[in-house]
């Protein structure tokens, strides 16, 4: 059964709903000058939830050193105009990431959270980037000054199933 979107639901993440190829990228090291990146390749699919005011990206990752499941919870604040975004890695099953909050403008989305690294405060920026006709990407930087230096350590690019995979440039 699939139950219809509430008239008044955000669009804002419509671009990532359904079945996608995902390439990535990862720093190899945070926060030590790395310039060594991990490329692999994963899975993800979206649905809406919550009527529209929700949705959730189940997510395959296969990493080099073995693949896992994570999932992406996202929920749309009508007083704030905001959306969370949550991290549920399974591999920690009972641990829910703090969430990043922000909102899209111009189909760019920023999300940004007060968490920790190894001890240390840092911030965490989420932005996706939704342009229409183009492939979503979606990039993770992290930050230990108080925003004021970012370092980017992941990306992910999607592909629709069904369309060809394009190289990815390893310029950052």
């Amino acid at each position: 059964m699939h139950l219809p979107a509430e008239k008044n639901a955000p669009r804002d993440f419509d671009f990532i709903i359904g079945d996608w190829l995902v390439k990535h990228r990862r720093l190899n090291s945070r926060f030590t000058h790395c310039k060594e990146w991990t490329e692999f390749d994963g899975l993800s699919s979206t649905v809406k939830t919550l009527g529209g005011f929700g949705n959730l990206e189940d997510n395959v990752l296969y990493f080099p050193e073995g693949s896992f499941r994570a999932l992406a919870l996202r929920s749309f604040c009508i007083t704030s105009e905001t959306w969370s975004i949550w991290w549920l890695d399974a591999r920690k099953p009972t641990t829910l990431d703090v969430p990043v909050v922000g909102k899209f403008s111009n189909h760019i989305g920023v999300f940004f959270a007060d968490d920790i690294l190894d001890g240390q405060a840092i911030k965490v920026r989420f932005t996706w980037t939704a342009t229409p006709g183009e492939n979503p990407r979606w990039e993770q930087a992290f930050s230990k000054d108080q925003g004021r230096i970012w370092e980017t350590n992941w990306t992910m690019d999607f592909v629709r199933v069904g369309q060809e995979m394009a190289p990815i440039s390893l310029q950052s």
